[in-house]
């Protein structure tokens, strides 16, 4: 039996990953979440504006709700906004960081190998402005622990492949 040693690590001289320079998102996804968020105001509008005539109780409050409604639209287009300039990630050797959070930031590290899987989606507003989602998948769960979305379609399909290399490494 050999000996058993338990060393301290110096953590002040580990690799600092704040200290990589991450990609921000596609330009086009500025684009895409305008037009998804378009999408639910105006479905929003269509109903408030069919409770405003169709309910007599709601003509005493109609500037109250229009008021309301204007304030929710500017604070929902200002979070997204925040939110995707927030988003970004790099890609490394080894691993894999995402950060994103408005009030708290979350920064995700992913080593390649744990990775089990990885998927990449389209849907239709996205394909429009030609970008991609990558979801990575690791051991463990049945969601995705980590999806990068606004990445230009060829990018992300660059992305996929190099994790999928590194993947098939590791059988």
């Amino acid at each position: 039996m050999t000996d058993f040693t338990n060393e301290k690590i110096d953590t002040t001289q580990l690799p600092r990953y704040e200290a990589v320079p991450l990609t921000a998102l596609h330009p086009n996804y500025w684009k895409e979440l305008l037009v998804a968020r378009g999408l639910l105001v105006l479905v929003l509008t269509i109903a408030l504006v069919s409770a405003l005539i169709f309910i007599e109780e709601f003509i005493d409050y109609r500037w109250i709700a229009a008021t309301g409604f204007i304030v929710f639209v500017v604070l929902l287009f200002l979070i997204t906004n925040i939110t995707y300039k927030k988003k970004a990630y790099a890609f490394r050797t080894h691993d894999v960081i995402f950060r994103s959070g408005i009030i708290a930031t979350n920064t995700m590290v992913i080593p390649y190998n744990r990775v089990q899987h990885v998927a990449l989606h389209e849907g239709w507003i996205a394909r429009f402005f030609g970008l991609a989602k990558i979801e990575i998948f690791t051991a463990g769960g049945m969601s995705s622990d980590l999806e990068i979305p606004g990445i230009a379609k060829e990018e992300a399909e660059n992305i996929k492949q190099l994790l999928m290399g590194k993947i098939q490494k590791q059988l």
